[in-house]
């Protein structure tokens, strides 16, 4: 992956204590990879989506700062550590000196900008969104404690290409760099702004494979995937764009937000000859928010063709059966509140994969509520035998 070479900055300004803070147009965007337990095997998680994350409940307290045991890439240490609502948030100081990598401040944009392994990441300390390669993520908000920044540290090991897992026998956390398949991600945007609808589209496509026919079937597919739903969340705006006229008309005083088509991707697993990533395809046409739904591919870099779920499950013939045993255990473990009981998963489920395990997610309003997001749930691939 591309990256650029920055340097050190000695100090972060300690405004306030940080929150999701993100502006209006970004407000309903679902979001992954934040939140996950390091404190279990495998967790539910949830993408979050027009609420604050965990990080808001912490506004205007301290947090509780501890002394964490840690092993990266083979060298055991320590490293300042907070637990805020059940993830792990680690100082970003400590955190890229023991990784070596780089770090700059921008005073101006209140943005910090790590480099390192191949790859840049940029922070918004002020919001939940990160630019990683030139790929708009998003994530849990970081934090400022007593002048230094917490960061939660799966979502920035993991952008950065580092697995992160945790033994609970010893409670050391463990950070192992990831051996990743020997190509780039690009990233493709389209945006335009106009006074009664705005479109900012971002979807990626590969380069560097080996085998340039295998690199151009999944790069024809991810544009041909992404052109079908952006043109029917294109036609959903044309058409509330009239509707909205005409309300216009007979209230003029009246005051309707634009309306907005979004799209972001994640690259959740590029490792062993197969790269998993998911769309995120935002639609917001009036209402008290928008709506977004997701799709996952995962792919085979040596055919071009998409990994099914079931071979994703090691062609277990019961698969289904323990993939539903671990969410219901999860659902019951965590609490999760649910608006239809969950009974199975279909064969063919959407998913994607991660370092350790697949993960399979709610969508919006399929069995929880909008505040809950997109609840994401570890199937360890040690667990399909």
């Amino acid at each position: 992956m591309q990256t650029t070479s920055t340097s050190m900055n000695p100090k972060f300004p300690a405004k306030r204590m940080l929150t999701w803070g993100r502006s209006k147009r970004y407000a309903m965007i679902l979001i992954s990879t934040c939140g996950m337990l390091l404190w279990t095997n495998f967790a539910v998680t949830g993408s979050t989506g027009g609420q604050a994350l965990a990080a808001e409940s912490n506004l205007g307290s301290s947090l509780r700062v501890v002394s964490q045991p840690i092993v990266i890439d083979g060298h055991s240490s320590e490293i300042q550590s907070a637990n805020v609502s059940g993830s792990t948030y680690i100082g970003l100081r400590m955190l890229i000196e023991k990784l070596g990598f780089t770090l700059v401040w921008n005073e101006e944009e209140r943005t910090a900008t790590i480099s390192g392994h191949n790859r840049t990441l940029k922070m918004s300390i002020d919001s939940g969104q990160y630019i990683v390669n030139d790929n708009r993520i998003y994530g849990s908000s970081t934090m400022l404690h007593e002048g230094s920044l917490f960061v939660p540290l799966r979502l920035i090991a993991e952008q950065m290409g580092y697995g992160v897992s945790y033994d609970a026998a010893t409670q050391k956390i463990t950070i192992d760099a990831i051996k990743e398949n020997n190509l780039t991600i690009q990233t493709v945007k389209v945006a335009k702004e106009g006074s009664n609808q705005s479109s900012d589209i971002q979807y990626p496509q590969i380069a560097g494979l080996a085998d340039k026919a295998v690199q151009q079937k999944i790069n024809d597919f991810l544009v041909s995937e992404n052109q079908a739903r952006i043109s029917a969340g294109l036609s959903a705006v044309k058409k509330a764009d009239e509707e909205n006229a005409k309300i216009k008309a007979d209230n003029p005083t009246i005051i309707i937000p634009p309306s907005t088509l979004e799209s972001s991707y994640e690259v959740t697993y590029n490792e062993q000859n197969k790269l998993s990533l998911y769309s995120d395809y935002y639609l917001y046409t009036g209402g008290a928010h928008g709506t977004t739904s997701r799709r996952g591919y995962t792919f085979d870099l040596l055919t071009g063709e998409q990994v099914t779920l079931k071979e994703a499950a090691r062609n277990q013939a019961n698969y289904v059966s323990q993939i539903n045993t671990i969410i219901k255990k999860q659902i019951s473990d965590t609490g999760l509140f649910l608006l239809a009981p969950f009974e199975t998963i279909e064969a063919d489920r959407d998913y994607f994969l991660k370092h350790e395990g697949i993960v399979v997610y709610f969508n919006q309003y399929e069995y929880t509520a909008y505040a809950e997001g997109m609840p994401e749930f570890i199937i360890p691939f040690s667990s399909l035998k």
